[in-house]
């Protein structure tokens, strides 16, 4: 008896992204329990049945899943379905910003929650919210994840005083009687996250499930979620929490979760980490908080630790080799330690630890000085290349640290798109020079590391078409990018960075992030060829028709 397909695309522009055959471009694919089951328009036509779904792709481009290896599902989740929006297009500046909030109704816990603010386009945030809604506790996280701001009532509630002292890797921005302003900064977040009442189930459940068909629209099928866990007040919004961890549990075993997610566990926050906070953390059993709930490991999975090195550079807290910003001073580590050797001790001991329990640590590190250090730390770990540690961000003084990365195994996760949208704040804080080599893809490339692009949603859109164009073209918001710059990489190259590349990371490019027999159909249908890089912008006009994940439709547009 016939084995037929269950569904069929014809007509189609295939990129297998094959890491056998790279550029290998076939017209047909055909799908069959979930899996690739055949390629090619004269093996595809036999397996076509009388209950074979058939679809003709009208020469539009057939890809993997995009696989976003850096997207903050939880927070991202809430930013778009949860809070109110500050986002640029609704808030153009400070007083729509305090407009909006004041419009806005407190939630059932009395609180105004919002986010979205960007400094970049704004200006200076400190103590532009301190005076709003007095009585109503307000709190609005900015788009990097880095800083918020509150009112004096949600400073009141949570006891910061001009007697707070500053905390490890955080600030708390005075004025100049020493008053807090209500802008908190990395590690200071947590003064106030952690006096927050907690976000409830019933509105974080259907965000994750409006995110991720958001997501599948977008032709996303699989993505790793960098930071949950007990330090998650320390962290974006404060919504990744343990909680939502075994929220996702249990949307698998419901079967309602169609995303492949990949976790991070997040033992301590953004300033201040430590050996001792990671070790209670690898002692509690988090990591196997899924084992034992006939999770399939496929879709759902915890693979290692999340650590933050430094901060930002527009925050100053960036560890840089040369000085940068408006103090002209190099910043430094956030983890514990009273003296950059203490620090870069204290990263190794952690840095150790995950690596000995058999896990993978993501380590933010978005200045050089720092850069240098965990690669240093991830290097020295026995287990580097099996556990496939990387660096999350990324920046670097030459190329002698991603040749160190090629040779112990170690990847590189990074983000074209912040690059583009906050590139002309980035290049005022660091100088054009240090600003051009920053996200050295080209070298990365010729240096053999395995990197992957992601968008650290909801810092930047996750439009992953928005990504690609950005590492094409390497332009920010007023430059259209040089043609000649040498570390562009091509359009090609980065697709396969959102598939097969973030698919390695995940250690799971043995079934996803290509498009060839036996591998997951995780698949995305364009309504359009992919586009030469001399028309890279095109992409952004490309309809996602058809997601498909293991075989499962998704999302349909036709």
């Amino acid at each position: 008896m016939q084995d037929f397909a269950d569904v069929v695309i014809v007509n189609a522009s295939v990129h297998t992204m094959d890491p056998a055959e790279p550029h290998r471009l076939t017209d047909a694919i055909a799908v069959k329990d979930g899996r690739v089951a055949g390629l090619g328009r004269e093996e595809v036509s036999r397996s076509i049945g009388p209950g074979t779904q058939v679809i003709d792709a009208a020469g539009g481009a057939v890809i993997p899943g995009i696989n976003d290896a850096h997207l903050h599902f939880v927070s991202a989740a809430m930013a778009a379905f949860g809070y109110l929006r500050l986002d640029p297009a609704v808030a153009p500046d400070w007083p729509a910003v305090t407009a909006l909030i004041d419009a806005a109704p407190a939630g059932e816990d009395g609180w105004v929650r919002a986010h979205g603010w960007d400094e970049a386009v704004l200006g200076t945030a400190s103590g532009n919210l301190l005076d709003c809604r007095p009585g109503t506790p307000v709190v609005a996280f900015d788009s990097t994840g880095h800083q918020l701001m509150a009112n004096r009532e949600a400073l009141k509630r949570a006891g910061i005083t001009a007697a707070t002292m500053d905390v490890d890797g955080g600030v708390v921005d005075r004025a100049a009687d020493g008053s807090p302003t209500g802008l908190l900064q990395d590690g200071a977040m947590e003064l106030l996250s952690r006096k927050m009442p907690p976000v409830p189930a019933s509105v974080l459940r259907p965000a994750l499930l409006a995110l991720q068909q958001q997501l599948h629209a977008l032709g996303i099928t699989s993505l790793t979620e960098p930071g949950l866990g007990p330090a998650s007040a320390g962290l974006m919004d404060g919504a990744g929490s343990t909680t939502a961890l075994e929220l996702l549990g249990d949307l698998a075993g419901s079967n309602e979760l169609t995303l492949r997610i990949t976790v991070l566990m997040l033992f301590a926050g953004t300033g201040g980490a430590n050996a001792q906070a990671i070790e209670a953390g690898l002692r509690s059993g988090l990591a196997g908080a899924y084992l034992n709930r006939g999770v399939d490991p496929e879709q759902l999975r915890i693979a290692g630790v999340k650590i933050f090195a430094d901060g930002i550079p527009r925050s100053g807290t960036a560890w840089m080799s040369e000085p940068y910003g408006k103090d002209c001073h190099h910043g430094s580590l956030v983890i514990q330690g009273a003296t950059d050797e203490e620090r870069v001790a204290e990263l190794r001991r952690i840095l150790a630890l995950i690596d000995d329990a058999g896990l993978q640590a993501g380590v933010h590190a978005t200045g050089d000085a720092a850069t240098t250090v965990a690669v240093q730390a991830m290097a020295a770990a026995r287990g580097s290349a099996t556990n496939r540690h990387y660096v999350i961000h990324g920046a670097f003084s030459d190329t002698g640290t991603l040749a160190v990365m090629a040779g112990h195994g170690i990847g590189y996760s990074t983000n074209p798109l912040i690059r583009a949208e906050a590139g002309d704040m980035m290049r005022h804080v660091l100088g054009a020079e240090r600003f051009s080599r920053h996200q050295p893809l080209r070298s990365a490339v010729e240096a053999g590391v395995r990197f992957n692009l992601a968008s650290d949603a909801p810092v930047t859109s996750a439009d992953w078409r928005r990504t690609v164009v950005a590492a094409v073209r390497r332009g920010t918001r007023s430059t259209p990018g040089n043609p000649d710059d040498p570390e562009r990489i091509t359009g090609l190259e980065s697709l396969a960075a959102m598939t097969i590349h973030a698919a390695w990371q995940d250690h799971a490019e043995h079934f996803k992030g290509a498009l060839v027999p036996g591998m997951a159909a995780d698949l995305c249908m364009l309504s359009s060829p992919w586009p030469a890089d001399q028309d890279i912008e095109r992409l952004l006009d490309a309809e996602v028709r058809l997601t498909l994940s293991a075989g499962r439709v998704v999302h349909q547009s036709f």
